[in-house]
């Protein structure tokens, strides 16, 4: 009988020392470094490493992983391969995951970065002549915002009823007879030299050299409530949206030290923007 209790004992004492290992190592509340991966596209390490360091002291080892498409980081959050993602607007988030049957959340707000209009041949937007191509981003979303802001530039005008994944079908009047060409998002830049004018997202003007708060011949303002549903947003699985080592990261992004940052680095570039998430699903 005593062989039994020492054996049942010493069963019971494995038993708990492997469950409180398993449990350390899933989350950095018990001591344990956490990596955590978040996919970013653009020119923004400089921003996360400083993050980095903030939640370095929670226990979390942010690593960080650049793309240069809009299409990877959001398959790679949804099949695991990454655990978070920072570089895209609600809008098209809630699109993209529609259309791709993803399964992702938003979890916190970054900034707005307004979208530009700009030309290497032209330095007003009263130059670009009758005829002229302007090349536009091809994806849904940013599709009908650049529509927008060639709109907002009097350029062109649309539909009464526009929808915000509208095409250049719903273009109503277009006195310049201008030819709107859509291409991917990530060679719009590229296309400066062959084309009168390009919409591009600010992520991409920067990685091409351009700078989104002095070189656009016309650009969104950031304060306009139309701007609102481009906010960018920090986006998980939606079965680990409410991970608090994730809504740390949010939180260490929402910071002043952060906000102070981005404002000094960017000059206007890009906007800072902390809404509740409540808000961000009502976009």
């Amino acid at each position: 009988m005593k062989k039994f209790f020492v054996i049942f004992a010493a069963l019971v004492l494995t038993v708990s020392v492997l469950s409180a290992c398993g449990s350390s190592s899933a989350s950095s509340s018990n001591g344990k470094t956490r990596t955590i991966k978040i996919g970013i596209n653009g020119d923004d390490s400089d921003l996360w490493r400083i993050i980095q360091k903030q939640v370095k002291g929670d226990g979390i080892k942010l690593k960080i992983i650049s793309f240069s498409d809009y299409v990877q980081p959001n398959t790679a959050l949804n099949d695991g391969s990454l655990d978070l993602n920072a570089f895209q607007t609600i809008t098209y988030m809630n699109q993209f995951k529609k259309d791709h049957n993803l399964d992702i959340a938003a979890i916190g707000s970054t900034v707005i970065a307004p979208m530009g209009l700009y030309s290497n041949k032209y330095k007003n937007l009263s130059d670009i002549p009758n005829g002229a191509t302007i090349t536009i981003p091809n994806d849904v979303t940013n599709a009908g915002r650049a529509l927008k802001l060639l709109q907002s530039a009097k350029l062109i005008k649309l539909v009464d009823n526009f929808d915000p994944k509208g095409t250049i079908d719903q273009i109503k009047e277009n006195p310049k007879h201008l030819v709107i060409k859509p291409i991917a998002a990530g060679q719009t830049a590229r296309s400066l030299d062959d084309v009168a004018g390009a919409v591009i997202n600010n992520g991409f003007a920067v990685q091409a050299g351009l700078d989104p708060s002095k070189d656009p011949l016309y650009k969104e303002d950031p304060n306009d409530k139309a701007a609102m549903p481009y906010i960018n947003v920090i986006a998980a699985r939606t079965k680990d949206k409410n991970d608090k080592d994730f809504l740390k990261i949010v939180k260490a992004y929402q910071s002043k030290e952060l906000h102070d940052y981005i404002i000094k680095r960017d000059k206007g570039a890009t906007v800072p923007v902390t809404i509740s998430v409540d808000k961000i699903k009502n976009l």
